[in-house]
C-alpha cells in the first residue's frame, strides 16, 4: 500500500480526534495558543552557552582570597546552555566592529559556532552601522549562507533602507526575490515611511510597486502559512494531499524548514508531511530540513521517531546543526531525561560541528545533581568528552563539585573524582585546595581520607596548598584533632621550613576553642621533635591567650622557646597581667626568664613596678621589691620610683583629711 508509514501514523491520532470532535477544536485552540507562545520565543530567543563554573568557590586564605559560594538550584536548563551562544554573540561583533580584513575576523572569531538566532542578534547590534551589518552579512553569505533565513534578510533590508543604503537596498530586495522571500511588512512599512520623509519619491513608489505585484502575498511566509494552515486544519488524507499539490508550489529547504517550525506543536502531523514531499517526489530533503524535522520531534513523547531520523540524517551524510542540539538538549534537561541527553550529546559528538566543552560540563552537573547519581552516565559522558580529544580541566571538576554540594551529595565526591582521573584529569594545586577546604568544612573525614589516598596513588600526593587548606578546612569545622593530624603528616611531607603559615592557624583556631594550653603543649612538641620554628607573630599571640586562660606558666615555657628562636621577648602582656592579677612570685618568674642573667634591665623592672603602682597594687610592688636582688632594691631609679609614690600617697591623704 502506497504511504503505509502514513496510517501507522494516523492511527493513534485519528482514532481520538474522529471519535471525539469537540476534544479536537479544544486541541486546535490549545495547539494555535502554543503556536503563538513558540514564535513568541522563537523572535526573542536566548542564547546558547555559558561557561558553566561558573561559578565562585571558597578557598583557603593561603591564597589570600575569600570566593562566595553559590548554587543556581532553580536554574533554567535551556537559559544555561544557551549562554554560550550570548558570549559567541559578544565576540562576533566586538570583532567586526574593530576589524575589516578578513583575515584579522577570522582569526578573531575561531572556534564560534553561528546559529540562526546569534546572525540575528549580531544583525540587531548592528542597526545603526550600516557598513558594518553588511560586511557581516556578507561574510555569512560567503561561508555560512544557510544562516541566513527570509528573517535575517528583511533585518539586514531594514538595517539598509533606514540608514539611507537605497542602491544596496533594491540590490538586496533582488536577491530576495531569487530567493523567494517577500519583503515584510514592517520593513516595508519602515522604509515607505522613511523614502517619503526623504523625499525619495521614485523609490516610495517602486517600493509600493513591490507588494501591488505580490510580493508580499506570494512570497515564501504567505506560501509557508497557507501549507500549514492546510494540513494544521484537516486529518491527513488524500484530500489534503491533493490541496497541496493545487498550490503548485516549488518546494525548498527554506519552505520546507518553515512549514516543520509552524507545525511543532503537532510533531505527527509534521513528520506525515516531512515523509510524505519526499516520497511524493516534491522534495529531497537535505541538512536543514532533516534538522528542522529533528527539532520537531526532540522531545518526551516522540523519542523514537527523533532517533529515527536524526540516524538517517547521519546516514545521508548530513550533520546535526548545533542550533538543533541546543534546543533539543534543553528540552530534555528540563525534562530531567538526563539518559536521553547524554545520547545526545554522544551523537553529536561524532559529528563534524561538535559541542564545546561547556556542554560536557553542563550534562556532568546535571548528572550528579540528578535524583540518582548514576556514574554509568558520567564515566560515559567522561569518555565521550576524552575520546573526541577533550582535555578536563579545574574549573569543569569545580563545577561539578558545587553541584554535588548543592543537593547534599559532597561524599559521593571520590567516585567522580576518579571518574574524572580516568578520563586524564589530575587537578591543579590550587584546585587540590579547593577540594580539600570543601571536604574538610563539610566534616566528611571518611571522603577527606579517600581523597589524600587517592591523590597518593596518582603518585603525585597533595600539593602543599592542598595540605594548608585540609588544616584549615578542619579547623573552620571545629574539628582540631584531625586538623593537627594533617598538620603531622604535611610536616612530615613539606618539612618544617615551609608550614609556619598553616602552624599559626592551627594554634589560633586551638586558642579561639579556650585551649591555649593544648596549643602550648602542640608547639612545644613540634619544636623539640620536628625542628619546628614558629613565626614571631604565633608566639605573641599564644602568650597572650595563655595569659588570659590562666596559662602563666606555660606562657613562660613560650617565652623562653622564643627567645632561643632569636625573637626579641613579649613583655607587656606579662606586666598588664601580673599588675592586675598576678602574685609577687609571678613576677619574680617573669623576670628570671626574661634573660639568661641574674635579672633582666631595669628599665623593664621600673615598667613593671610602674604598671603595678599605677592599678593601687602598692603592697604588692612592696612584696616583689623584697624579693628583688639587692642591686635593684638599691637602684636610684627604683627608690626614686617609690618615694615619688609614697609622697603622692600622702598628699592625697592629706588633701582628703581637709
Amino acid at each position: 500500500m502506497r504511504y503505509s508509514w502514513r496510517l501507522m501514523l494516523l492511527r493513534n491520532y485519528s482514532r481520538s480526534t474522529l471519535q471525539n470532535p469537540t476534544h479536537f477544536s479544544c486541541f486546535q485552540v490549545y495547539s494555535s495558543s502554543l503556536r503563538s507562545l513558540s514564535t513568541l520565543l522563537r523572535t526573542h530567543s536566548p542564547s546558547q552557552f555559558d561557561n558553566l563554573a561558573n561559578g565562585i568557590v571558597p578557598i583557603n586564605p593561603y591564597a589570600q582570597l575569600r570566593y562566595k559560594d553559590f548554587v543556581a538550584r532553580n536554574f533554567s536548563s535551556e537559559a544555561a546552555i544557551e549562554e554560550e551562544g550570548h558570549t559567541d554573540h559578544v565576540v562576533v561583533v566586538e570583532a567586526f566592529s574593530k576589524f575589516s580584513d578578513s583575515d584579522d575576523i577570522k582569526r578573531e572569531l575561531n572556534g564560534v559556532v553561528f546559529t540562526h538566532d546569534m546572525v540575528l542578534r549580531v544583525l540587531k547590534s548592528f542597526e545603526s552601522s550600516p557598513d558594518v551589518a553588511t560586511r557581516f552579512f556578507d561574510w555569512v553569505v560567503e561561508r555560512d549562507g544557510e544562516r541566513l533565513s527570509s528573517k535575517s534578510y528583511n533585518l539586514m533590508l531594514d538595517i539598509l533602507g533606514l540608514n539611507g543604503f537605497v542602491e544596496e537596498f533594491w540590490n538586496l530586495v533582488q536577491t530576495m526575490k531569487k530567493k523567494g522571500y517577500g519583503v515584510s511588512k514592517g520593513v516595508h512599512d519602515k522604509v515607505l515611511d522613511k523614502f517619503e520623509k526623504d523625499g525619495l519619491v521614485n523609490d516610495a513608489e517602486r517600493l509600493k510597486g513591490v507588494f501591488s505585484t505580490g510580493s508580499v502575498d506570494n512570497s515564501m511566509e504567505k506560501i509557508g502559512l497557507r501549507l500549514y494552515r492546510i494540513i494544521r486544519n484537516e486529518v491527513w488524507g488524500d484530500e489534503v494531499e491533493q490541496r497541496i499539490k493545487d498550490l503548485d508550489v516549488t518546494f525548498s529547504s527554506d519552505l520546507v524548514k518553515m512549514v516543520l517550525e509552524n507545525l511543532g506543536t503537532e510533531p505527527m502531523k509534521a513528520l506525515i508531511f516531512f515523509r510524505w514531499i519526499d516520497e511524493s517526489g516534491l522534495f529531497k530533503h537535505d541538512e536543514k530540513s532533516y534538522n528542522a524535522m529533528a527539532r520537531v520531534l526532540g522531545r518526551e513523547d516522540c523519542l523514537d521517531r527523533f532517533w529515527k531520523v536524526v540516524d538517517e540524517m547521519r546516514s545521508g551524510g548530513f550533520e546535526m546543526e548545533m542550533e538543533t542540539y541546543v534546543k533539543v538538549l534543553g528540552r530534555f534537561a528540563k525534562r530531567k531525561m538526563i539518559k536521553d541527553a547524554v545520547d545526545l550529546y554522544e551523537f553529536a559528538m561524532a559529528g563534524a560541528s561538535k559541542p564545546s566543552a561547556n556542554c560536557c560540563t553542563f550534562l556532568l552537573r546535571k548528572i550528579v545533581a540528578g535524583k540518582q547519581l548514576d556514574m554509568n552516565l558520567f564515566s560515559k559522558v567522561v569518555s565521550v568528552f576524552k575520546q573526541s580529544g577533550g582535555i578536563l580541566t579545574d574549573p569543569m571538576l569545580d563545577a561539578v563539585l558545587k553541584s554535588l554540594t548543592s543537593v547534599g551529595r559532597i561524599q559521593e565526591f571520590t567516585k567522580v573524582f576518579k571518574a574524572m582521573g580516568e578520563g586524564g584529569f589530575v587537578p591543579t594545586g590550587n584546585l587540590q585546595g579547593k577540594i580539600a577546604y570543601r571536604l574538610s568544612c563539610a566534616r566528611q573525614k571518611e571522603e577527606t581520607n579517600r581523597f589524600v589516598d587517592h591523590m597518593e596513588t596518582l603518585g603525585r600526593g597533595l600539593d602543599g596548598r592542598a595540605w594548608v587548606s585540609l588544616v584549615e578546612g578542619h579547623c573552620v569545622a571545629g574539628d582540631l584533632e584531625k586538623a593537627s593530624e594533617y598538620f603531622q603528616k604535611m610536616l612530615q611531607k613539606e618539612g618544617a621550613s615551609g608550614v609556619s603559615y598553616t602552624f599559626e592557624l592551627l594554634v589560633n583556631a586551638y586558642c579561639n576553642k579556650n585551649r591555649a594550653i593544648d596549643a602550648c603543649k602542640l608547639l612545644c612538641n613540634f619544636v623539640s621533635e620536628n625542628q619546628l620554628k614558629p613565626w614571631h607573630t604565633t608566639y605573641k599571640a599564644l602568650i597572650n591567650k595563655l595569659l588570659v586562660q590562666k596559662g602563666f606558666s606555660e606562657a613562660l615555657n613560650i617565652l623562653t622557646l622564643m627567645k632561643n628562636h632569636g625573637f626579641p621577648p613579649e613583655v607587656d602582656p606579662f606586666i598588664e597581667y601580673i599588675s592586675k592579677t598576678g602574685t609577687a612570685d609571678d613576677a619574680i618568674a617573669f623576670l628570671k626568664a626574661m634573660t639568661s642573667k641574674r635579672f633582666p634591665s631595669t628599665s623593664v623592672v621600673i615598667r613593671m613596678f610602674e604598671a603595678i603602682l599605677q592599678s593601687g597594687k602598692h603592697h604588692k610592688a612592696q612584696d616583689i621589691l623584697s624579693k628583688c636582688p639587692n642591686y635593684i632594691r638599691n637602684h636610684a631609679d627604683v627608690l626614686n620610683l617609690f618615694c615619688s609614690m609614697k609622697s603622692a600617697k600622702r598628699t592625697t591623704a592629706a588633701a582628703l583629711a581637709v
